[in-house]
């Protein structure tokens, strides 16, 4: 009769576990786009039987993207081509023909205009940005929105903190968001931190595993510093204190900001109102938040939404047009560097037609897992006339593509799946020869501290590294 019962049991449970694995893989084949992603959620639901489809349930369904959509139907970056097809409006007489077409691409992808007129001034580091954004900070008048993934209670956060708690009492109206995830990276919260001092401040999005999880998908990336709807800060720094040195220390983290006066201070405005909804559930308007904004420069710029609720990857269309368009020179600088097939392969095209194609990532990254499966990929790269080159410490999480010393786009997104496909961020294209020739210069001084990675020293290196790598290549989507 016990053994009965157990059979019966045994096959309930065979049962069960094939019912809610049809369930988990069918709603993969349906919903995953990327067929490695696919592939790899459909092995783990079949061969970890209920443990897989609970890992997929947790980390693998996109549960932000139907509420996002309907809570941004009414802007620009719900998605979709753009009808038009006429030549783009306000690139500069002298930009080259191949970067009008990508501009043209860009602008069916984005569905957004080109803005004109607009200064943007590159700051590196902390040493340039923190002080620049604190003074800002400090002559706000009306409204102060900031978006960050990262915000340490360290002494640069509490700074940052301090700064607007002064500007909240004063009577600015003060919004600040932090990534959920971003906002556990230290041991204690500058989230609480805010609240005590009264500065209204809301998480993004806090994932179903408790504690710190760098993995958890559906992350808020941006960093964006609005003030008065003048002025605005963008790029690819957190607010912590390892991208700012001291007497007594120095900077263990480099990295890229940028000043953005002009027209295009109106789109980050947008991107941080959007998100400030979906998080607050508050809409922001009224003159404090979007001015009247006259030319203050010479460059023309388009803000560059992505994110898990939009129907395009935006970013990998325009990088997957830079790389097609690019004559002359393409020039990378990323902290992780896992680029798809598709884009490896416009990568090499790039190089086989004769652009000089560099690539700078880092030698050491933060970040072990993604660095061994970078370092799997790169042998595909260097084989066809890629350049790329690991800059030596301290760790260089700028973030920056230049196009035939004419085309610059900025902002918060790493080449990895993540921020192709999981993560919220905003970048800037900008055409510009000024602008362009200073990031060039950026791009030398970098390129000074780095090392030519070489086909001998990729096939030199010991078979447990390689396997090492290639297993973790095999994590590259989920990383």
């Amino acid at each position: 009769m016990m053994l009965t019962f157990e059979i019966i049991v045994g096959c309930v449970v065979a049962a069960v576990s094939v019912a809610v694995s049809l369930l988990a893989s069918g709603h993969v084949v349906l919903y995953k786009r990327d067929s490695r992603a696919a592939i790899a959620w459909t092995g783990l639901i079949w061969l970890a039987p209920f443990l897989g489809t609970f890992l997929y349930v947790l980390l693998g369904i996109n549960r932000i993207e139907r509420r996002a959509r309907l809570l941004r139907t009414d802007r620009s970056s719900a998605g979709g081509l753009a009808a038009s097809m006429g030549e783009p409006t306000g690139l500069p007489p002298e930009t080259s023909s191949n970067l009008a077409q990508l501009a043209r691409l860009i602008e069916r992808v984005t569905n957004r205009e080109l803005t004109c007129g607009n200064s943007i001034e590159p700051l590196s580091g902390g040493d340039q940005a923190y002080p620049a954004m604190l003074a800002a900070i400090q002559s706000a008048q009306r409204t102060i929105g900031l978006s960050t993934y990262i915000f340490d209670a360290d002494d640069v956060g509490l700074e940052f903190a301090a700064t607007l708690a002064e500007a909240t009492k004063r009577g600015v109206e003060v919004r600040v968001l932090i990534d959920a995830v971003g906002a556990r990276y230290a041991f204690s919260s500058i989230v609480t931190t805010l609240e005590a001092l009264g500065v209204p401040v809301k998480t993004f999005n806090p994932p179903l595993l408790p504690g710190r999880f760098r993995y958890a998908n559906l992350r808020n990336h941006r960093k964006i510093l609005t003030v008065d709807g003048e002025v605005a800060f963008t790029g690819g720094m957190n607010i912590r204190g390892c991208c700012y040195s001291s007497n007594n220390g120095e900077v263990t983290v480099e990295d890229l900001h940028f000043r953005l006066s002009g027209p295009i201070v109106k789109q980050a405005q947008e991107t941080f109102t959007d998100d400030w909804q979906f998080a607050a559930n508050e809409e922001l308007s009224g003159d404090g938040w979007y001015r009247e904004l006259s030319a203050t420069g010479s460059c023309a710029a388009r803000g560059i939404v992505e994110g898990p609720d939009l129907r395009l990857d935006r970013l990998r269309l325009t990088l997957l047009g830079a790389c097609h368009c690019a004559e002359r020179s393409l020039r990378i600088v990323t902290p992780y560097f896992l680029p798809d097939a598709t884009l490896i392969s416009a990568l090499n095209v790039a190089a086989l037609r004769g652009v000089s194609v560099e690539i700078l990532i880092p030698e050491n990254s933060n970040e072990k897992l993604v660095q061994w499966a970078c370092d799997a990929q790169l042998w595909q790269l260097v084989d066809r006339g890629c350049e790329v080159r690991k800059t030596s410490p301290p760790f260089d999480h700028s973030k920056l593509v230049i196009v035939d010393d004419e085309w610059v786009l900025m902002g918060s997104s790493n080449w990895d799946p993540r921020s192709l496909r999981l993560n919220f961020e905003f970048n800037i294209e900008c055409y510009s020869r000024e602008l362009s020739s200073r990031m060039n210069q950026i791009f030398e001084l970098k390129k000074a501290n780095s090392k030519l990675v070489t086909k001998e020293q990729l096939e030199g290196r010991s078979l447990p590294v390689r396997l090492r790598n290639g297993v973790a290549r095999l994590a590259a989507p989920f990383l």
